[in-house]
């Protein structure tokens, strides 16, 4: 009956850890990364050196500069030269400023609709970065870049139905904060406890259950570390699913970006809860020894020699006193 019980509550813990441990990164996360200005700009900032980016950048800034242009300006061969000065123009200090102030401005305008109760497509606004690739190009001489207007060009981050969606688990989680993290500690600690406390009389019959529950602990926390893995790409397709096609290259990249902490905490807790698991199956494989010794007989039992003294009748080869 013990035992079926064990296995019952194992299974449990099992499953309250795979909900927990991936509930205790994201809450932590929305409320200490995402729902941070500084932090949400410090995660994207290295995007500006990354070539993906910044081709796509090339990209739509150009695509989006001959459109406002004056066609008589821009000669058919000044495309390619076009394209090939704001690729340029990416890899410059001034480009990583313009980078910055855009994500500034857009994780404002992501905070701004999840705490919202409605709102519309969420975007990064180009326009600091066409300016600035404006400017460039006009201290470079090239003689129509006076003539590009710079207006606001979004590249789409969130849709409106998605942000209606993410709303209020947004809510949930920010409002969670590091608590559940504590919670699940806890949980984890108190579940080891009440196994020693139910081993049995003595000390080895305590610590060979608070190392069997270790082991359900660790390989719980393993289990919601990929659960936690699995939930970061079925909500990057489904974000990037509302992205139109032009943009989602440069929304993909501002994702990947912002859950690089989760993806690295992934691995850390996958690999810590692997290995205590393993330790914990290999002490307890190493203590249970000791139980399966036969254990010394007690002195006068047992059906070792009997010595003179306790032999009925006579011995051979033993003589007493009296016979001599």
């Amino acid at each position: 009956m013990r035992t079926y019980i064990s296995a019952a509550l194992s299974a449990v813990a099992l499953v309250l850890l795979a909900v927990l441990v991936p509930l205790s990164a994201l809450s932590a996360w929305v409320d200490l990364e995402i729902d941070n200005t500084d932090r949400y700009v410090a995660a994207v900032e290295p995007l500006a050196s990354d070539p993906g980016v910044q081709a796509t950048m090339s990209t739509l800034i150009t695509d989006e500069a001959t459109k406002q242009i004056d066609p008589g300006l821009l000669q058919d061969t000044s495309r390619d030269f076009l394209h090939e000065a704001v690729q340029s123009f990416t890899t410059t200090d001034a480009f990583r400023s313009a980078w910055v102030a855009a994500n500034r401005t857009a994780h404002e305008a992501v905070t701004a609709a999840l705490n919202s109760e409605s709102g519309e497509a969420v975007g990064m606004d180009l326009a600091p970065v066409m300016q600035q690739a404006k400017q460039n190009l006009v201290d470079s001489g090239v003689s129509f870049a006076d003539g590009i207007p710079v207006r606001r060009t979004d590249i789409t981050l969130l849709s409106a139905d998605r942000a209606d969606q993410l709303r209020q688990t947004f809510r949930v989680l920010r409002a969670g904060s590091i608590w559940p993290a504590v919670g699940t500690l806890v949980f984890a600690v108190a579940a080891v406890l009440v196994a020693a406390a139910r081993g049995g009389p003595g000390r080895r019959g305590a610590a060979l259950a608070a190392l069997a529950a270790t082991a359900v602990v660790g390989l719980g926390f393993a289990i919601g570390a990929l659960v936690l893995r699995g939930a970061i790409a079925v909500a990057r397709n489904r974000v990037l699913a509302g992205v139109p096609g032009s943009d989602r290259d440069g929304a993909a990249a501002v994702y990947d970006a912002l859950t690089s902490s989760l993806r690295t905490a992934v691995w850390v807790v996958l690999a810590a809860g692997l290995a205590v698991a393993l330790c914990a199956v290999f002490a307890r494989m190493w203590a249970g020894r000791g139980s399966t010794r036969p254990e010394p007989a007690a002195p006068g039992r047992g059906s070792g020699p009997l010595t003179p003294l306790t032999a009925k009748g006579p011995v051979p080869g033993y003589s007493s006193g009296h016979d001599r």
